[in-house]
């Protein structure tokens, strides 16, 4: 999937990854695209939460080699 901008949050543990994306999201124009890259286990039921609360879609979420990756559409 394409993506206007990355972040890599690996080893950090909730609240961070949420915050740091919370941010990014922020400062970026509706309807781009941000992949977010996570190692933290609370990570996936954390980010549907996330996106649910803020009206930012997350179009979808992937693992590999425990590394969670997610993509955000900005509302």
């Amino acid at each position: 999937m394409q993506f206007d901008r990355e972040l890599d949050v690996k080893g950090l543990n909730c609240p961070l990854p949420i915050l740091r994306t919370k941010k990014a999201l922020s400062e970026m124009a509706s309807g781009q695209i941000l992949r977010v890259l996570a190692t933290d286990p609370g990570a996936a039921k954390d980010f549907q939460a996330f996106a649910r609360q803020t009206g930012n879609l997350l179009l979808s979420r992937a693992e590999s080699d425990q590394v969670f990756e997610f993509y955000f559409k900005r509302k």
